[in-house]
């Protein structure tokens, strides 16, 4: 059985993971990676938070 409507999702979370990874992406563009690593780590312990809009 088809349906013709289509349900609006409140929350995407392929969309919000892939605005975590650009987010980081842009981060370590140009850091060796013992810089990389350091931030990687900052980010996991929570020592540096990013803002994803919802």
């Amino acid at each position: 059985m088809k349906t013709d409507t289509e349900i609006q999702k409140k929350f995407d979370s392929v969309v919000y993971f892939r605005k975590i990874k650009e987010q980081i992406a842009k981060e370590l563009v140009n850091k060796s990676f013992n810089e990389q690593k350091e931030y990687i780590k900052k980010v996991l312990s929570g020592e540096i938070k990013l803002n994803i809009p919802v």
